[in-house]
């Protein structure tokens, strides 16, 4: 919830918004194992986020000006991507409601770490992106994911990704991983960035009940892919299925509630556990209503991803705008480390 031909470019915070089919070419010449990463993370800030500012090759000329590939990786005009880095190893990043490039304002900071490990860092445009989320499901989003996947691995060579969600894009990877799509064996970890109930707040409006029973009603009626009226959401038309799905009780996108039970939350969350997990949670969330105890949530949330790691970030806020530095540490920290034995290879 964030309300509030393949070409080299540059892409500014000014810019406005064939599949490859998924086939055994990639299971066969894939590349194993990681390559290597020397080189400490080097912290990027506000007034310096080129690292040093005399760098020309690096991810980001200078604030809000990004070096990279813009790539076509489906069929829809929408479907484009915009990629950081020439690695083999990718972080995703899957923006909230309206969300499109540079969504937040730690991406900056956070492609340049990484390129410093050695990963690149992808920006896609889904259907459900900029105003497009209420005339779209997280079933779309994960099908075009799972394109985004089989491009970098067909035509990239891709070792494998991290996916990174922020805020709904926290639903996406859940919803994707449940899935079992091909491409999914090709995600070496997530990363659940304000991962906040979309539910619990609209709750807060004075409009959003009457409206759900609006749109349970036209769901009955069969009328599920008809739009709202307007003031259900005067940010984006919606369709009476979307508006379902993220306000009423156990929706589709009802994941990450305070009142679901740990049944609940384990139906809706333990297949993660399958999957090496971070959980970034901002302790001052304005997406949170008051009464909500976070810590409590978030342990709560964790446990039910099988013991998903987190990281508390005191006094964040939800797209982490006021704790840059601590959100690109913590993403970075996750991404590079090693366990006894590396990352499980996706291919096994």
């Amino acid at each position: 919830m964030s309300l509030s031909h393949s070409s080299a470019t540059s892409l500014s915070s000014t810019s406005t918004s064939s599949s490859s089919s998924t086939t055994t070419s990639w299971l066969s010449g894939i590349v194993r194992g990681r390559s290597d990463r020397p080189g400490s993370v080097k912290m990027g800030s506000n007034s310096n986020v080129g690292g040093g500012g005399a760098d020309s090759t690096g991810p980001v000329v200078r604030k809000n000006q990004w070096r990279g590939v813009l790539f076509k990786y489906g069929p829809k005009p929408i479907q484009v991507a915009f990629k950081t880095g020439d690695h083999k190893q990718q972080v995703i990043f899957i923006g909230g409601l309206t969300d499109g490039f540079l969504a937040t304002e730690y991406l900056e900071p956070l492609a340049i770490a990484l390129e410093n490990e050695k990963w690149a860092l992808v920006q896609p445009l889904l259907s459900s992106s900029y105003s497009g989320y209420g005339t779209s499901s997280l079933k779309q989003d994960a099908m075009e994911l799972d394109q985004l996947i089989s491009h970098l691995i067909n035509k990239e060579d891709s070792e494998g990704v991290v996916l990174l969600g922020h805020s709904t894009g926290c639903q996406d990877i859940v919803h994707y991983m449940r899935t079992n799509a091909a491409c999914s064996r090709a995600v070496r970890a997530a990363i659940l960035q304000a991962p906040v109930s979309d539910r619990e707040y609209r709750a807060t409006l004075p409009e959003t009940a009457a409206m759900i029973d609006l749109a349970s009603n036209m769901i009955s009626e069969g009328q599920g892919s008809e739009l709202m009226p307007r003031e259900a959401d005067p940010t984006s038309p919606i369709t009476a299925y979307r508006y379902h799905s993220l306000c009423a009780y156990m929706g589709d996108d009802d994941m990450f509630s305070s009142d679901l039970s740990d049944d609940q939350l384990r139906m809706r969350l333990s297949h993660m556990s399958n999957t090496p997990c971070q959980v970034i949670y901002s302790m001052a969330d304005e997406y949170m209503p008051e009464y909500v105890d976070k810590k409590a949530l978030l342990e709560r949330l964790c446990r039910a991803m099988g013991g998903a790691e987190k990281a508390e970030i005191e006094h964040g806020n939800h797209s982490l705008s006021n704790r840059i530095d601590e959100a690109v540490q913590a993403i970075i920290n996750f991404v590079k480390r090693e366990g006894p034995n590396g990352w499980d290879d996706p291919w096994s």
